[in-house]
């Protein structure tokens, strides 16, 4: 027998669309990777899966629940590892959020669909700023420096900078890459003294490259 949507079904795919629309504008804004197209199909998908398990025979809930364990794979894939730094992070947990997002309106739960894709965008939105305020009195970043040789002294004497813009720091690993001393440190300073270290930097000729996690 053909299978018609019920008027409750429809609903439930307007409503997951709209949610989905507003994360996804958010995320299109940012340039994201999964940007609004990605979302709202992501939110539309799982609408439809949830819809799917209410309509199987007994209600098989093991569609809905794996819908979980599918949209792992999806944010693995946005994950990526870049030198010693991970991005991608915040993409994955909004494509998990969005997920459970289009579950909740394939349920039924439409207003709960909606608040949650407003909060998420709050958060995204606003979070951001409170991160940046806090940057300005508190910021720790990764920091990876590429010598031109093996030389020690010039470690030396990047500590000694580092000092004089009142950064304090840890040396987390030390290495040897072609024959050049390869060093990553984990610093800690106001925004403004970073900015005035890493112009420094750009000038001292015993260093070949440097790179921040973020």
């Amino acid at each position: 027998m053909e299978f018609l949507p019920e008027n409750n079904d429809l609903i439930a795919l307007g409503v997951s669309i709209l949610a989905g629309s507003l994360v996804g504008l958010e995320r299109e804004y940012k340039n994201k990777s999964a940007g609004f197209r990605t979302i709202v199909l992501i939110c539309l998908g799982a609408t439809a899966f949830t819809i799917a398990s209410r309509h199987g025979v007994g209600s098989d809930d093991r569609i809905a629940a794996n819908i979980i364990t599918g949209i792992g794979f999806i944010g693995a894939g946005v994950i990526f590892k870049d030198k010693f730094s991970v991005m991608g992070l915040t993409t994955a947990a909004v494509i998990w959020m969005v997920a459970g997002i289009g579950m909740a309106a394939g349920i039924g739960y439409y207003g709960l669909s909606i608040t949650l894709s407003v909060l998420t965008v709050l958060v995204l939105a606003m979070f951001n700023k409170v991160e940046h305020a806090m940057e300005r009195i508190f910021l720790t970043r990764t920091l990876l420096v590429v010598f031109h040789d093996m030389d020690v002294k010039n470690l030396e004497e990047l500590r000694r900078a580092m000092d004089n813009h009142h950064i304090k720091y840890a040396r987390k690993t030390i290495s040897k890459r072609a024959g050049k001393l390869s060093v990553v440190f984990e610093l800690t300073a106001d925004r403004k003294n970073l900015q005035h270290f890493n112009n420094e930097m750009m000038g001292l000729v015993y260093v070949e490259e440097f790179y921040y996690n973020s």
